[in-house]
């Protein structure tokens, strides 16, 4: 009789050894976006794919954006361990938040969560080389400060030029003039009549 219970009960322990693992519930396999990922193009979808058929009709999936806005865009739908939701367009970069919810195939209820992060903006180029020389650019364009002190001597330059003609105009009007008094005064004295030249003679 002691030898029956004992093969009884082995046999009991057996069946439910067997029985638990098909009624275990539903356990994430893994996810797109994958959990802690960083991303540099917005998703269009979010899929999580679990290691037992999930039960059509219960199943949730919601996107959570850095404003804290709900992002999902259509119904979940259900293939076998397979559960997809289509996104709206995401244009903020930041952290996300995947939530779940799902039936199990034991008829429990399997919640969770699945973080990213979307990093669309790219950052500026530097205006350096890697090496510490300024870039062609910055090398090419002159300083503004250099830019204003050329200008400001090539004004003076031709300013001082100007000057130097006028100068050099007036000295010659000057000089003109001093010739032409000198002349009209030379043709302005009286001639010595030749009879004076022979009586001194």
């Amino acid at each position: 009789m002691r030898r029956l219970l004992t093969v009884l009960l082995l046999a009991c322990a057996a069946v439910g050894g067997w029985i638990a693992p098909a009624q275990a519930h539903n356990v994430l396999v893994s996810s797109d976006p994958g959990a802690d990922a960083v991303l540099t193009a917005a998703p269009q979808r979010v899929t999580l794919v679990f290691d037992q058929p999930v039960r059509r009709g219960y199943a949730q999936i919601g996107l959570t954006g850095p404003g804290g806005e709900a992002l999902t865009s259509g119904a979940t739908v259900v293939a076998k361990e397979r559960v997809t939701v289509p996104l709206k367009t995401l244009t903020t970069d930041g952290a996300y938040v995947i939530g779940y919810r799902i039936l199990s195939s034991d008829g429990h209820p399997v919640t969770g969560q699945v973080r990213f992060t979307l990093k669309l903006t790219t950052p500026a180029a530097p205006t350096a080389a890697a090496d510490g020389q300024p870039s062609a650019a910055a090398v090419a364009r002159p300083a503004t400060g250099s830019a204003d002190l050329s200008a400001q001597a090539a004004e003076a330059a031709a300013n001082g030029g100007a000057g130097m003609a006028v100068v050099w105009i007036v000295g010659a009007l000057l000089l003109l003039a001093a010739g032409t008094v000198i002349a009209l005064r030379r043709s302005a004295q009286p001639a010595a009549p030749p009879g004076d030249k022979g009586a001194q003679a």
